[in-house]
């Protein structure tokens, strides 16, 4: 008998969301297990047929379905294909034909995932929906809103992928693992009998590019990218060409291997500190050319304010394990608490519409990228 409610807890097979349905289960809660499906494994590019891994996989879909058997709750798959495709995967090849490194695992959760948890939260009559994240919630005492924040184990926090949820979202979600180390998860997994997932390796890779290849799946996705943007300039701060690249999307800011410049840098090495999707040039450069003193951040979610009345402190995380960025003062710009920034620690870069025609004119693309969605 339930003693705390009904709880969907988004499963997608693994060790995290495997452990945190069951430690609901032993607080009490009424659990429904749901897994999503939200790509085609069999026809993604880039997939081994005899080597299926990831969340949307037939393997994890029987695993996360052996422990809602075991511990006798509820399990339900979901196909969410057309909600997930059309909108995460054209954002994403959208980022990079922009000359940006965009989070996939943000716009879903965003724009997607908690969406559809949450209706079939409504339809199963539950309560609260839970994910495995390693991120806690806390509850601002000045103005009674919540935040999001890190999990106590830093190497696996995952509260800069949530960033973007609502007050409404997140007053119904639940994060049972924010509050524990992963490798407490590994033992809680095994002494709840959870063999299949307890020893089961961490997933990094995209849900759509099973081979972690995002270079491929450009290629693939828009027809003649690999043609018209090869041969673009590497140069220097002050513009000195130094070498040839194979097209702006497939470098990110911060990147130091794969470049083969040789010794460009002398004995320093050299990185990639800037990327124009206009002229097809990517700046490199030492680390320090990477160090910046502002930024501009877009999309803002202030989560424990409604909205900035004044200008004021603000400290932020400019990227997935970065540290934390120097408090600033910050006004109507203080998003940088909330966007996990496509540039490495402090270097922002705005995207105007030139960008934009760039990629319509020269890839013959109709995109939004760079817009405020």
């Amino acid at each position: 008998m339930s003693t705390k409610g009904r709880v969907l807890v988004a499963m997608s097979g693994g060790v995290d969301s495997s452990t945190a349905a069951v430690l609901l289960a032993e607080q009490g809660w009424e659990v429904i297990g749901l897994t999503m499906k939200t790509w085609d494994y069999a026809t993604a590019g880039g997939a081994d047929p005899d080597k299926e891994v990831g969340c949307c996989s037939l393997e994890s879909m029987n695993d996360a379905r052996s422990v809602a058997n075991k511990y006798d709750f509820t399990h339900f798959v979901v196909d969410i294909r057309d909600e997930f495709g059309d909108w995460v995967i054209e954002r994403f090849t959208e980022e990079y034909l922009a000359g940006r490194t965009p989070n996939p695992c943000v716009l879903c959760n965003t724009h997607i995932k908690w969406d559809a948890l949450l209706r079939r939260a409504d339809q199963l009559g539950c309560d609260k929906i839970a994910t495995g994240h390693y991120a806690r919630l806390a509850e601002n005492e000045e103005t009674g809103r919540l935040t999001v924040r890190r999990g106590v184990d830093f190497s696996k926090d995952q509260s800069y992928a949530l960033w973007g949820l609502p007050q409404e979202q997140l007053r119904r979600s639940l994060f049972p693992l924010g509050t524990y180390e992963k490798t407490e998860i590994r033992e809680m997994a095994a002494d709840f009998g959870l063999h299949r997932v307890a020893d089961k390796p961490d997933s990094y890779e995209i849900c759509f590019i099973p081979d972690d290849d995002y270079r491929r799946f450009l290629k693939d996705e828009v027809d003649g990218l690999e043609k018209e943007v090869a041969g673009g300039d590497f140069v220097l701060e002050d513009g000195t060409v130094v070498g040839q690249h194979e097209g702006y999307p497939f470098y990110t800011v911060g990147q130091r291997r794969g470049l083969g410049l040789g010794d460009v840098g002398g004995s320093e090495r050299v990185y990639v500190t800037d990327i124009d999707a206009e002229t097809n040039t990517i700046t490199v450069g030492p680390r320090a050319e990477l160090m910046q003193q502002r930024l501009v951040a877009r999309q803002i979610n202030l989560m424990g304010r409604a909205s900035l009345e004044e200008e004021r402190p603000a400290t932020g995380m400019g990227r997935y394990a970065g540290g934390a960025l120097r408090r600033a003062e910050a006004g109507h710009h203080a998003g940088a608490v909330a966007r996990a920034l496509r540039r490495r620690p402090g270097v922002g870069r705005r995207l105007d519409s030139r960008s934009r025609q760039f990629r319509r004119d020269r890839l013959g693309r109709a995109g939004k990228a760079g817009e405020d969605r």
